[in-house]
Order: structure tokens, then sequence, then C-alpha cells
């Protein structure tokens, strides 16, 4: 069972989603990847993240291939380019991804990091977009404490639905900081690469270990520990059922003190500010 988080407004959404990044690059493999994301729906990872920069575009193409005929059954996540982050820009985007995504709105619009359009702009242009019904909520991605704080004083701020940020346990230093930041406000982190992005975290001693102890996976142990906090949403991807099945399993792995010890002695959270990691 695929437990919910909470946006800052109620809106439910569930913690464990699925991500798109790579996906849309290679017409050979767009039917597998559509069976992928179709396969993922059915096992409750009904959250689906995607990026108008993901395979240009064709990523899009992709969630929408997947979606059709289940469009209610999905939460639908994408991100505009900074370089398209402008008053204009921002609708022209919208309205391309949505065609792409053959649906009429986007349940939650991300700016996809900081660019050289003022954040008022691009935030003005997201409340025309969800007042016009295009999209249902916005948010960030990869924003640090300094951009959240300008964000939340701008006179919209308070309607920021999330903030997407790299987060596994390679990548802990937002729980110094930025998280904590996030949680006072009942803002949810969305953790990109829970996974890490080389491999060379599920080679982990102390995860599988702690894998073996919960007949699960290095992987599913990743996923859980991104889960722990109920204020987290975790996007991992994957292009095999197999895989899939194991990512919604994840959901159901309840860790205890004692591995979430062994995890901190082995992957150490941060005792200091850290530049936020971005890939």
């Amino acid at each position: 069972m695929i437990p919910n988080v909470q946006l800052p407004d109620g809106t439910p959404v569930p913690a464990l989603g699925q991500g798109t990044w790579g996906m849309g690059e290679r017409r050979s493999e767009a039917k597998m990847e559509v069976a992928a994301l179709r396969a993922g729906i059915e096992l409750g990872l009904s959250l689906i993240d995607t990026a108008e920069m993901y395979g240009d575009g064709e990523a899009e193409h992709i969630v929408g291939a997947a979606i059709a005929g289940q469009r209610e059954r999905v939460f639908v996540v994408s991100k505009v380019y900074p370089h398209n982050a402008s008053a204009t820009g921002v609708a022209s985007a919208c309205n391309r991804s949505l065609k792409r995504l053959g649906t009429d709105r986007i349940d939650l619009y991300l700016l996809h990091w900081r660019g050289s359009y003022p954040l008022y702009e691009t935030i003005t242009a997201f409340e025309r977009l969800r007042e016009a019904g295009l999209i249902r909520h916005w948010g960030v991605s990869n924003f640090g404490v300094d951009d959240m704080e300008e964000l939340a004083a701008l006179s919209a701020g308070s309607a920021c639905a999330t903030n997407q940020v790299l987060y596994n346990l390679d990548a802990r230093g937002i729980e110094f900081d930025l998280m904590p930041w996030c949680r006072s406000r009942s803002i949810p982190i969305m953790a990109y690469s829970p996974l890490g992005h080389t491999g060379g975290l599920l080679r982990s001693s102390a995860l599988t270990k702690i894998a073996a102890r919960h007949n699960a996976t290095a992987a599913q142990i990743a996923i859980a520990w991104s889960l722990r906090d109920g204020m987290t949403i975790s996007i991992p991807k994957s292009f095999t059922l197999g895989h899939i099945v194991q990512n919604a399993g994840a959901a159901d792995i309840k860790l205890t003190q004692e591995d979430l010890r062994q995890i901190d002695e082995a992957h150490r959270p941060p005792r200091r500010k850290q530049p936020l990691a971005i890939l």
C-alpha cells in the first residue's frame, strides 16, 4: 500500500512515484517505457514526474501514452525550463507540455531550477495558469534555503507545493537546513535520484545487511529510508517490471531504530551547511 503525503493545502499525493529522467531518448525503447509506467500505475505508483527537458519533450510523450485512458488515476508532475520561465514563456511552455502529455491540466508544475527571470515573474505566471485551470499546483526544483526564503517573501510564495531536490543516502546535505525549513512550513520535499546515480549506493554493505533482515533488496531499503519521515515524496526511475515491483514493495518496509542507526553510521548525516547538491 503506497502511503500519501499531504501538500501544504491538504491535497494527498502518493509518497512513492515514478521518475522519467532518461526516458524518451531512444525510439526503440518507447513501448517498454510506456509499459513500465503503466505497470507502476497498477501497483499504486500513480505520481509520475517528468519535464520538458527530458528527452527534449519526448519523455512527456511517453507519459502521455502511459496515462491515456486513465488520466484520473494519475498525479502528473512536469517542469519548465528556466529559460522559458518568463511571464509569457511559462504559459507557452505549459501549453506545449499539455499537448505532449495529451491532457488538459498538469497536477503539479515546477520551475526546474533558478534562471535569469525574476521569481515574481515566474510565480505570477504560475498563478495565472492555476487560475485558468491549466495547472492545479506549482512548486520549485533545485532551490536552496536562500532561494526558498526569497520565494516565501513573495505575495503568492505561500502557494509553493514542493521543492524537488537531489536526496539520497549519499546526498544528505539538505537535512541540515533545507529539510527543516520546508518541514516547518509543511512543504514536502520531492526526492529525485533516491537510489543515487552511479550505482555505488546499492553496493553499500550497510544497506545489504539491513536488506537481508527485511528479506528485501538494498534498493528497497534506500527507498524506504527516503520515505521514513512521512514528509518526502520519492520518485525512483525504473524501466523494468521487476524493479518496478521492487520499488512499490519498498513502501511496506518499516525500518527500525537500529536500522536507521546503522544507516547513519555508514552514511553520515551532515554536521554543517553544505552547497545544494544538483545533478
